[in-house]
């Protein structure tokens, strides 16, 4: 048996401490984690070992050399190109007529890999994959497998409405020479993304065994100190090499020549490296104390990471803190929890760092100086930056100028320098301010900003798909919470940013690692003049303009203040439509409404209509992407009823072979589609992935169920100014009205339930409903979706909640309220052990 050790990347994520020093080499309990790895091959008598190599590949070769001292033999392979995670295995081990482990050389386990061998052996399995179990596990590949451990299904890094299990992939893979020959020589591949689904395609032996045990993926700084806090605690056994003792409450392992001088109190666990010093009065709980570090007279150090020749003065008191190599901490000194002071960094005596603050190599902290960082920040974006493509807070609280500034520089250097961004806002002061903040950041970072000013968002999505641009940004106030604003990514080519890049964004973001640009190099700021002409051009070419005439539509259209504003009477003007507009004026301090303002105005715009006798009444959203729709007796339409009026509408008017629509969409969505014989493909309940199932050509209309839909013509995005004139066109072509229509519609039930539950055990409850659910016709889109007589629901987990969300729908009212409370019992049920 031979092992093939993946001694990681660039480590981004866990900077600062990975700055210096390769990701495997980062010490737990004193001994990197690849020499943990090491050790654990080794117990399980596997000593053919092959290295991969990636950054700073030399501090391995010569810590680990030909690994005789570590008793294995130790080859060493770098890519000479970016192959892939199983490319790069190939690329190692050539042809192969023996099977090989791939384990990852920066995770720390302590797995029976004896136990895994022979369970892939008695299973005659091709490749087996070591499973874990983790109460959260949206940064893993999720896998499902039967009851005899065949994997049936597995998706890598789900959202929560994906989480189909709390099974994860720990990276640690069991290989047979037939998977090895799948993998081509010299091109990229992954295990994840090529191998396992061909495998599975091919109905190869592909299993998954469930281990017990310890397993951590260190990806973050938070997760290296969990590490450390369950080795104190005794949840992690690790060989450390050193001898164990009691001392006083604490037990203590002692490398060699270790002085404890008198008065010194351990408790917990501490562990101590080879000629470390602990002046008198020294007290220390829960730590690591690294070789030839040196711990002054009085220090008080509490659940502390202490790394190689460090030295920290006397008096000082450390909290949960990382403190990396050489560095000098000076007497009475504050290291507050969660503080990080990277390699070779100088503190002077009576300096205080803060929570949650890094300090990146080579700093000199001056004497007295207070280091301080926003807790606001450190607090609320410590897991995550983005959702849904966007940065949500609340205004100048969460979301302020200093932030945006960061923000823009992080992603301007995601993008790097000379590349090209579109810029846009709605019409608050906030968002103007806001947003200059992120341009501020974009040019220093040496991008080039297009700034169009207050403007739609279909016109930011219009000017990039035109092409020339890596990115936009759009600056709002969030729709649902008026004093929240959100800043949203758009990618090059017009659609929502993908998580790749977000992750990159943050990585930059909480890293603080990114390229500023020069004073030759910084970004240029222009506002393009024709991107509004350009897009009401075509636009115009877009609608049946006659026959649109010739209806002589009445219309009410209220702009929440927006800019539909600025393209509305121009457009409205050219199809020969009477308006009757409202709220068109572009007023920085009316840039959005309560829930309470909105209901207000809606209840305004339906007594207009009713009482001009007009054919139809629109609400748009002040970014212009979502509709209101008022029929013409003045009744509102719900999102769902509308989604299926304009559905009923589409096909009557347009060819089409497939459409696709949220998982949560109504019931009727099939019956219309099976009276015109067409194909519904669902989709998950977010933008991106409508706009993608469009883009890909797989469906020729999308409709969602907020307001929001997607026609064939020059845009990928929900666009509410062309989905106003689309619907006037449809009506005109079918000479129909919405309040006729709607009758048809208006038979199905909608309920809606939250169950509390808690985080750590979603994945728990969905594992436990795909199982219950395995006999019954279902939908694994965001959550799942069960077919129930006459009637469905949706069991989905909240991503921002402790809670799950259930939706049902049928004909019948008691049906609907027996199924919500079914599943509501269902999932109470779910969480107990």
């Amino acid at each position: 048996m031979k092992a093939v050790i993946m001694a990681g990347g660039f480590g981004t994520r866990l900077r600062p401490l990975s700055i210096n020093i390769p990701k495997p080499m980062v010490p737990v309990g004193n001994l990197s984690m690849m020499e943990h790895v090491v050790s654990l091959l080794t117990k399980h008598g596997i000593t053919d070992v092959t290295s991969l190599l990636y950054f700073q590949p030399d501090a391995i070769k010569e810590h680990f050399n030909d690994g005789s001292a570590f008793g294995v033999t130790m080859k060493y392979f770098q890519p000479d190109e970016d192959y892939g995670t199983a490319g790069a295995v190939r690329y190692a081990l050539g042809d192969t007529r023996e099977p090989v482990l791939v384990i990852s050389g920066d995770l720390i386990t302590d797995f029976n890999l004896t136990e895994a061998l022979e369970w892939h052996r008695k299973k005659k399995s091709e490749a087996t994959i070591l499973l874990t179990r983790t109460e959260i596990p949206l940064a893993y590949g999720i896998v499902i497998t039967d009851s005899d451990g065949r994997i049936v299904r597995f998706l890598e890094k789900p959202s929560w409405g994906e989480t189909f299990s709390d099974t994860v992939n720990t990276g640690i893979y069991i290989l047979e020479p037939s998977a090895v020959e799948l993998i081509p020589k010299r091109k990229q591949y992954d295990f994840s993304r090529n191998l396992y689904p061909l495998m599975l395609s091919r109905q190869m032996g592909l299993y998954g065994k469930i281990m017990d045990g310890y397993w951590r993926d260190i990806g973050n700084v938070d997760q290296y100190r969990h590490v450390h806090y369950d080795l104190f605690t005794g949840n992690l056994k690790l060989g450390l090499k050193a001898m164990k003792t009691t001392y006083h409450n604490g037990v203590v392992y002692k490398g060699a020549n270790v002085r404890i001088e008198d008065d010194v109190e351990c408790t917990g666990t501490v562990i101590l490296g080879d000629d470390v010093v602990l002046e008198p009065g020294a007290r220390l709980h829960d730590c690591a104390v690294g070789r030839r570090s040196h711990i002054g007279h009085g220090a008080q150090l509490k659940e502390s990471i202490i790394w190689s020749d460090v030295s920290i003065g006397a008096n000082s008191v450390l909290t949960s803190t990382v403190v990396c190599n050489r560095a000098r901490v000076g007497e009475n000194v504050q290291l507050l929890d969660n503080a990080v002071v990277s390699a070779d960094c100088v503190l002077g005596n009576s300096s205080t760092v803060k929570a949650n603050c890094k300090i990146w190599p080579n700093k000199e902290v001056d004497e007295g100086a207070i280091v301080s960082s926003s807790l606001v920040w450190g607090e609320k974006w410590n897991r995550e930056l983005f959702t849904d493509s966007k940065v949500t807070g609340l205004a100048l609280t969460e979301i302020t100028p200093e932030m945006c500034v960061r923000l823009g520089t992080a992603f301007g250097a995601s993008l790097g320098q000379g590349a090209a961004v579109v810029t846009s806002r709605d019409a608050s002061d906030i968002s103007r301010l806001l947003r200059r903040s992120l341009l501020s950041g974009l040019l220093a970072a040496g991008v080039n900003v297009s700034d169009l000013e207050a403007t739609p968002v279909p016109v930011v999505r219009y000017a990039l798909s035109k092409g020339g641009y890596a990115a936009g940004v759009y600056v709002r106030h969030n729709p649902e919470n008026y004093r929240q604003l959100d800043l949203i990514l758009f990618d090059g080519n017009s659609l929502d940013m993908p998580t790749a890049k977000l992750k990159k964004i943050e990585r930059n973001y909480f890293g603080e690692d990114f390229e500023r640009a020069t004073l030759e190099t910084i970004g240029h700021l222009d506002t393009p003049q024709r991107v509004i002409d350009d897009y009401r051009d075509e636009f115009i070419s877009e609608i049946d303009v006659e026959t649109i005439k010739k209806a002589g539509f009445k219309v009410v259209i209220d702009h929440s203040n927006g800019s539909s504003s600025q393209i509305f009477p121009t457009l409205f003007s050219l199809l020969g439509v009477s308006t009757t507009e409202l709220n068109a004026n572009l007023n920085p301090r009316k840039f959005s409404s309560s829930p309470q303002e909105t209901a207000r105005a809606i209840v305004q715009l339906s007594a207009i209509v009713k009482s001009l006798k007009a054919d139809i009444g629109i609400a748009l959203n002040p970014a212009a992407e979502k509709l209101t729709v008022i029929d013409e007796t003045g009744r509102p339409v719900d999102n769902q009823l509308l989604l299926l009026l304009v559905l009923d509408l589409f096909l009557k008017t347009h060819n089409a072979q497939r459409i696709a629509v949220p998982v949560d969409a109504s019931m009727g969505v099939e019956e219309i589609a099976q009276e015109h014989g067409i194909e519904v493909i669902r989709v998950a309940d977010e933008h991106r992935a409508m706009m993608e199932v469009f883009r890909e050509e797989r469906a020729d209309f999308v409709g969602g169920t907020r307001g929001g839909f997607i026609f064939p013509g020059f845009q990928i995005g929900a666009d509410a100014i062309l989905s106003t004139a689309k619907i006037l066109e449809m009506m005109a072509r079918t000479n129909a009205r919405l309040a006729e229509l709607r009758p048809k519609y208006e038979r199905y039930v909608r309920e809606r339930a939250s169950v509390p539950c808690p985080w750590s055990k979603k994945s728990r409850v969905m594992r436990r409903l795909i199982t219950d659910s395995s006999d019954k016709k279902r939908e694994l889109v965001d959550g799942i979706r069960i077919f129930e007589e006459n009637g469905w629901v949706l069991v989905a987990p909240d991503r921002f909640k402790a809670s799950f969300n259930i939706l049902a729908e049928s004909t019948s009212r008691d049906q609907t309220i027996g199924l919500v409370n079914r599943y509501r019992n269902l999932v109470e049920k779910c969480q107990d052990n």
